[in-house]
């Protein structure tokens, strides 16, 4: 692998240089930071990063590659991905590839070598911010005035840009339950989940109406994750506030919302939601039950 120099320009003047790696070119988005140790494939195609440069804390990725079965979509949706070190080598039963390679092929850039400690420091106390990689040898100058031109996730509507361009149906033998489920940027394994709970899935496109809806009489009603603003998914609000305005003589219609789908539901239901400083990602954050005072370890990506 050539050691190309990149580096990273963020919108308040903040410089990281470091090599890239995957595809050697320039890459824009929202800076985030995930604390997984593991699972960088499963982030890398999660639809609810579209528009983010993820930064992982773990001090070295890529050592187990890529295999054919922990994509959670059919691509690659983050803007960039960076890392402390890059392994050179990988070595798993399952693996197909390496990390650098399967980021080539999808014409994702990575930068490795940067202080990602400071990095994520930074992000904590100043919050989640955009930034460019570049390696044409641009000036920092150049490149900041650069950031401050990307559009801010705050009002964006990112859910049409990552949601099914056609409905399809999962069939499950002796399925219990018919689930519609609304695609906001759904993961490959909620529906694999929902299929081992005994249900049968009609994945949905995220401006179907809720007449539509409806008329496919299902069980319940799931909306999904997804990335960007919810406040800005004004069709999907309307649409699952009509569904629950819906009242069914013989059963109610459950409606259950997950990751952008809860904000969406709450949204619906006059809550209101406002972005948070950095945000929580990753699979080891730890949560207090008040009503036990137990700790336990949860995954957060919100």
């Amino acid at each position: 692998m050539q050691h190309i120099p990149a580096k990273l320009v963020l919108e308040n003047g903040s410089v990281y240089n470091g090599t890239a790696f995957g595809h050697v070119g320039k890459a824009a988005g929202e800076v985030v930071f995930n604390t997984s140790h593991t699972g960088y494939q499963e982030i890398l195609t999660d639809p609810s990063y579209s528009g983010q440069m993820v930064v992982m804390t773990y001090p070295l990725i890529g050592n187990y590659g890529i295999n054919a079965e922990d994509n959670e979509s059919s691509k690659i949706w983050v803007s960039a991905f960076i890392v402390s070190e890059l392994s050179n080598i990988h070595s798993n039963y399952e693996a197909t590839g390496s990390l650098d390679a399967f980021l080539k092929e999808a014409g994702v850039t990575g930068l490795q070598g940067i202080d990602t400690r400071r990095l994520v420091r930074e992000i904590r106390q100043q919050g989640a911010m955009r930034g460019i990689i570049s390696v044409d040898g641009e000036s920092d100058l150049e490149l900041r005035e650069k950031v401050l031109g990307i559009p801010e996730m705050t009002g964006r509507d990112l859910v049409k840009t990552v949601t099914t361009q056609k409905n399809y149906h999962l069939d499950k033998t002796g399925a219990r339950f018919h689930v519609a489920a609304l695609d906001y940027g759904i993961k490959t394994n909620i529906l694999r989940l929902l299929q081992n709970a005994g249900c049968r899935v009609t994945v949905l496109k995220a401006d179907t109406s809720a007449e539509e809806i409806i008329g496919l009489n299902p069980d319940g009603v799931f909306l999904s994750n997804g990335p960007g603003d919810p406040a800005a998914v004004g069709y999907a609000i309307e649409t699952i506030r009509k569904l629950a305005d819906y009242n069914r003589s013989e059963r109610p219609l459950p409606i259950f919302g997950i990751c952008l789908g809860h904000q969406l539901l709450s949204l619906a239901f006059g809550a209101e939601t406002f972005k948070l400083k950095f945000g929580h990602h990753g699979g080891n954050h730890p949560v207090k039950n008040l009503e036990s005072s137990r700790i336990e370890i949860t995954s957060q990506n919100h």
